[in-house]
């Protein structure tokens, strides 16, 4: 320890510092063993909120949780009064249709040009509105009428893709029949496994680039060949 001098009325005296309270100190051993435990259990709480939140959740009844923060993952396109039906839209309102993705399916998108095991495709149905505030022309979007869920999960589906509807609300759904035009208009018309990327503008030209186009698609959008009248 170091001693200190000091001085009371022309006296010298030689004073120790007081000592530290040594009941407090830890050997580094044991304060390298806390922070070792600390770690670890910081990773694994990390590894469970990853598992978490990438991937579709399911209820006890096998039917499929609505991701409801789907919101906060990277969108994709909207569309407005689009209709797949040859007899054409409803008459009498008119939708706006916005489609989300979970960031991890679509990070493996940007690298691959397809889409991985996990993946959840959302498609928020929402009413369009003409008239109010400052609005003189156009529209633009109100609540939501209708959630509908693209998931793909290899070892649940045999198709290995599934569609859900959440329309009434509900915070799940049961999937919807294999049966639904739903399926056999995708499995016919998709530009990527059964997934309409044709309609996401900034996806279409990364699966070109990849190589990853479906044949169907390819054949829907060749340019025909016209051939010359014989004479």
């Amino acid at each position: 320890m170091q001693r200190t001098v000091g001085t009371v009325q022309g006296t010298v005296y030689l004073a120790e510092e007081p000592r530290g309270n040594t009941t407090c100190m830890m050997p580094t051993a044991k304060i390298l063993l806390l922070l070792s435990v600390v770690l670890v259990t910081l990773s694994g709480c990390e590894q469970k909120m990853t598992a978490h939140s990438f991937g579709p959740e399911y209820s006890n009844l096998a039917e499929l949780k609505l991701p409801e923060h789907y919101r906060e993952w990277v969108y994709l396109t909207s569309g407005f009064d689009m209709s797949y039906s040859t007899s054409g839209g409803m008459a009498d309102h008119h939708m706006f249709d916005n489609v989300f993705v979970n960031s991890e399916a679509y990070k493996a998108f940007l690298a691959t040009g397809t889409w991985p095991d996990k993946t959840e495709l959302v498609l928020e149905v929402r009413e369009a509105q003409g008239k109010g505030s400052i609005n003189q022309a156009g529209h633009f979007q109100t609540g939501v009428m209708g959630v509908e869920v693209h998931v793909k999960d290899e070892a649940r589906f045999p198709g290995k893709w599934a569609f859900f509807g959440f329309d009434d609300g509900g915070k799940t759904s049961k999937m919807i029949p294999t049966t639904a035009d739903c399926y056999s208009c995708h499995a016919a018309h998709a530009a990527v496994d059964t997934t309409f990327a044709q309609f996401y503008p900034t996806l279409l030209p990364i699966a070109r680039h990849k190589g990853t186009l479906s044949a169907v698609y390819l054949k829907e959008t060749e340019t025909p060949v016209h051939e010359e009248p014989r004479r």
